[in-house]
């Protein structure tokens, strides 16, 4: 290994940079991104999941049509706070309109629902067009929303409500 004399070596280094022999830094060679996965149908598959809720979504190329268990987005999600949910994964990565998606899903409320069916776009967008993966991961919508409801413990009301007190 080639010793570091400047912060600007060092900096190099932390950066994935490699620093030659003659004190000169060289970019580290990137990974190659990995191969697309798309069906025999031309679609991408994956499964998103937030609270209670799963989503199985199929993504190809098309004019923009969301299509969530059998009807169209307008009338599954009412609220339009639901459908700008699931269109932010398209406007981060500058596709928006360029794919049709066919999503399934079951369980939980509606909010979960629409974050459900976002990290499946997500996902499959990742598999379709891995060049993607970045600036969807530095906006927060590859990681798994992982918070649940807490369940009812014995002896309380709810999850940590506990009942009134009565001193007599």
């Amino acid at each position: 290994m080639a010793d570091i004399k400047s912060l600007e070596d060092l900096k190099a280094g932390m950066e994935g940079g490699v620093v030659a022999a003659d004190g000169t830094v060289e970019a580290a060679p990137s990974a190659p991104l990995p191969e697309p996965k798309i069906d025999d149908l031309g679609r991408s598959y994956a499964t998103g999941k937030r609270k209670n809720s799963i989503a199985r979504v199929w993504i190809k190329p098309g004019n923009g049509k969301i299509t969530i268990n059998g009807r169209d987005q307008e009338v599954y999600f009412a609220r339009p706070v639901l459908r700008l949910i699931i269109a932010q994964a398209f406007q981060v990565a500058e596709r928006v309109d360029a794919y049709d998606v066919v999503a399934t899903v079951k369980g939980g409320g509606l909010s979960g629902q629409a974050g459900a069916v976002r990290h499946g776009i997500t996902k499959a967008l990742t598999y379709y067009e891995p060049a993607l993966r970045r600036p969807l991961k530095a906006a927060g919508f590859i990681t798994r929303d992982s918070r649940v409801v807490e369940r009812k413990k014995y002896g309380k009301a709810k999850a940590r409500k506990s009942f009134q007190f009565s001193k007599r």
